[in-house]
This record gives structure tokens, sequence and C-alpha cells, in this order.
């Protein structure tokens, strides 16, 4: 048989890249002559890059950059080869925006939205154009930030000028300044470069479910922050949309990141996918599930959300379309999706020993998921 391993992260105990080995090493204790495709997945959010890496063999490369608040910073972005590809041309570069404006780079003391600037993310597209990458995959979540992507669009050079022609600071607040926008100075390389936000929220910029509003409060902003940023935002949509001729403050995941979702799209021309559907296309997804008899994934929550743009909804939707059976497996489940075997790790052996060697929990559940292997490919729908 051939089987595909293509489980989430285990938050707090594996990385996908982990849980995929240990499903390889479980599967392969009672099946070792079955042949095993990994393919780590993410929704794009943490994790993203290690992801894609280890499904499509590529590497990680280092960049030094500005942090949120303008601190030197090294980082990190992921080259990898497109499925299909022996060219240059498919080289994927793969931008976490989180390890460079990300909220957890800072102390608790020291989260400002109202400065906080995307800078750096923007500084790791540009270093992750110049390895070679002829498409960018930009991972929206866990911002620190709320400048709307004009830290981001800046670091590629974009120019936000004041009334006077001066070039505005960085940071959400300053942004109530904006006069005009110049982007006729913009990196070369992106005319060539196709440029992708992946997300796994739909908030539009502003207003009660905007960047501001729903985000800006546990990134540290006040109850008059937050009508301040809220209010900026809203003033460089309206730049955006005199300067540039594009409305997109209502678009749906324009709002991520603190509105970086809008700056991808207005300074970049990107589009803005479920995270999910960016990972599945850039690993070939479709294409690996095709060719499969039988499609594991998981990871450590299956509850609601994990049915809207999760990872285990891409796959079993992608399964269902090939007509190939699927499995979960996680730590915890507290649905049970019709027709979909689910083995919880809690159910198996309890929450506190699961959590303790998560590892080797998911081994013993695969060992035991491949003694039932002819059942499951038996059912296939």
């Amino acid at each position: 048989m051939r089987i595909l391993l293509a489980p989430d992260k285990f938050r707090g105990t594996l990385t996908a890249h982990q849980a995929a080995e240990a499903m390889a090493a479980g599967w392969r204790r009672e099946r070792p002559d079955d042949v095993l495709e990994l393919v780590p997945m993410a929704d794009g959010g943490e994790g993203t890059m290690e992801a894609l890496i280890a499904a499509l063999g590529g590497r990680a490369e280092r960049a030094r950059v500005a942090g949120p608040l303008g601190d030197p910073l090294d980082s990190a972005f992921g080259i990898a080869q497109a499925p299909g590809s022996a060219s240059s041309d498919g080289r994927i570069g793969v931008v976490e925006m989180a390890r460079a404006s990300g909220l957890a780079l800072l102390g608790d003391s020291r989260r400002d939205p109202r400065r906080a600037s995307t800078r750096g993310t923007g500084e790791l597209m540009a270093a992750a154009m110049e390895a070679g990458a002829s498409r960018l995959v930009v991972c929206l979540g866990g911002s620190a930030t709320n400048d709307g992507g004009a830290g981001m669009a800046a670091a590629l050079g974009a120019r936000f000028l004041d009334g006077a022609g001066r070039a505005i600071t960085d940071g959400g607040a300053a942004l109530v300044g904006l006069a005009s926008i110049d982007l006729s100075n913009m990196h070369p390389m992106l005319g060539t470069v196709s440029v992708s936000g992946a997300c796994d929220v739909d908030n539009p910029l502003t207003g009660p479910q905007g960047a501001s509003v729903v985000y800006g409060p546990q990134k540290g902003a006040s109850p008059d922050g937050v009508s301040l940023l809220d209010h900026a935002l809203g003033h460089l949509a309206a730049v955006v949309e005199r300067d540039l001729g594009v409305a997109l403050k209502d678009e749906p995941g324009a709002g991520a990141a603190g509105g970086l979702g809008f700056g991808l799209m207005a300074f970049c021309g990107a589009g803005l996918r479920p995270g999910v559907e960016v990972v599945s296309d850039a690993v070939g997804l479709a294409d690996r599930i095709a060719r499969a008899d039988l499609v594991i994934t998981g990871e450590g929550s299956l509850d609601e959300q994990s049915l809207r743009g999760k990872v285990p909804a891409g796959v079993l939707s992608a399964c269902e379309l090939a007509g190939v059976p699927a499995a979960i497996v996680c730590g915890q489940a507290s649905i049970d999706p019709p027709g979909v075997p689910v083995i919880s790790l809690a159910d198996r052996i309890g929450v506190d020993a699961a959590l303790a060697d998560a590892r080797g929990a998911l081994v013993d559940a695969l060992e035991d998921l491949a003694s039932r292997a002819p059942a499951l490919v038996g059912a296939r729908p």
C-alpha cells in the first residue's frame, strides 16, 4: 500500500515534521513493506516554513532584519522547489511574518502596535526574492503590528509621505499623518514574482471586526489606542484608494496580521487565500493524495475550528474529491467527523500521558492503526 502522512503540528509537543516522522515509525512497525510519503502540513501560521521545507526538501536561509520595534534581529526564510519543477523558476520563498514582526518577539512591557512595524517582514521578502524565489508565500499570523503593511512596503521601496513630502515614521499611529504614497521605486523583482498571503482569518481592515478592534488589545493597545489605530488604517485605505485606485479595506483577510493582508494586496498585488490551500498547492497535495491508498492527517486538538480552514479540513476535502479514504490521529478530539475514523491519543492513554510522551503515543497509535489498514482501504468512498 501507499500511505500519505499529512499532519499539522501537535501544538506544544510536536512540529508537523516530527509528527509525520512519528507516524511513519509507528506504521512501519506493523507494515514495513508499505510505501510511505511524508508531507508535513500547516495552515499558514506558525510552523509553515518548516512544513514546506520538510515536504519539498528545501532549506532555511538566515537574514538580518528589523524587529517589530526596529531592533536588529536574526531571522530566517525558507527556499524550496515547487513539485514537478526542476528550474530556478519553480522556487518558492516562504516568509513567516511572525519571525520578523511577531508578538512573540516582544516582552509584555514592549508591546505597542502604535509603533510596531512590518518592515522586517518586507526585508525577509526581499531576501527571499534575491535568493531566487519566483513565488512568495507570506504567512500571516502572530503579529505585533497594526500598520496595514506599510512597513513591509517601505522595506520594498514604497514611500509613505506626509504633507511636506517627508517620509512618515514606522508604526500604525504614524499613518494618521499620511498624505501620499509613491510606489515608483518598488523592488524590481516584485514585477516578476508571484506573491500569496496565507491566512486563517477573514477580518476586514477596519470597523468592529477589523484588525484594530479585534486584535489590537492583545497586542497592547488601550481603548483609545484601538480607536486611533482603526482611524489610521481607515485613512491608509482612503489614500490607497485615491493614489493607487484600489478599494480593498473590506476584502476578506485585509485585517489579517494587523492589516498586512491589506498591504500585500495593495502594494504587492498579492492574492489572499486560506493558508491550508496555499500550503496544499505548494506541496502538490492533490496529486500526492491521488497516488495514495490511504491518507492520515491530524493535529493536537481536533475541534470545530479544525473543520473551518485548518489542516484536517483541507486534507479531508482533497481526499473526498479524489475518492481516497482518510483517517485522523489527534491529541484530543471534541468532534467526530462523519465517515472518518478518529484516533485520540488522550482517549487511548489519558491526557497527561499523551502530553508527557506525545511522540511515543503517536507511534503506538499508528502501529495500531496500521493493523487495520486493509479494512480502512476497503472503505474507500
